[in-house]
């Protein structure tokens, strides 16, 4: 999730903090749990910064095959495929790749109705007028207020329909997170 500002990045770094669409922005990385609940969180990233580099997916090592199934993140193909992070096929085949993508589709939907309910509930984060570092507290706040107010069942804001994001694709697949995929893979035929 990327949030805007126009007049939050003043300095000699202001340049990394223009995004694609020649706005000023934080780049966030978030993750979120099937009942919308935020479990992690990183608002320190420059909008200028690809999804993948600040999840840290290219600096990680590769490992051993994982012959398990839980605990693995879903991403989208903005993110490398690794054994713990599975990013959809970029080309499904009909038949049991085809039923993987679709359902990796709706469970990653989540995460977007995440940070649509958060912007619903705190407007002013699409917006912010403060400093960098007062930014990503404000942010963080934000998301424990988001956990405090799922957790108690407050009333949801009304989800204003998020434009799906326009990734760049990664090409960079490591050979155990395809064997991994290809294992998850499997169970559906």
């Amino acid at each position: 999730m990327a949030l805007s500002s126009p007049s939050l990045y003043l300095g000699d770094d202001e340049r990394d903090y223009v995004n694609r669409h020649n706005g000023h922005s934080l780049n966030v990385q978030v993750t979120c749990d099937f009942n919308n609940m935020i479990t992690s969180l990183d608002a320190k990233w420059a909008g200028s910064v690809h999804d993948s580099y600040f999840y840290g997916v290219h600096t990680l090592p590769e490992t051993a095959a994982v012959h398990y199934f839980s605990g693995v993140l879903l991403g989208d193909r903005g993110y490398a495929l690794h054994p713990f992070l599975m990013s959809p096929y970029a080309d499904p085949e009909p038949g049991p790749q085809m039923l993987l993508s679709t359902d990796h589709n709706k469970t990653r939907v989540k995460i977007e109705n995440t940070f649509a309910l958060l912007k619903a509930h705190f407007n002013s984060l699409c917006r912010l007028r403060v400093a960098r570092d007062r930014a990503c507290n404000i942010i963080a706040a934000c998301c424990v207020l988001h956990n405090i107010a799922t957790i108690r069942r407050e009333r949801e804001s009304t989800i204003n329909p998020q434009p799906p994001d326009v990734v760049d694709p990664i090409t960079l697949d490591y050979p155990t997170g395809r064997a991994v995929r290809e294992a998850i893979t499997e169970l559906f035929q």
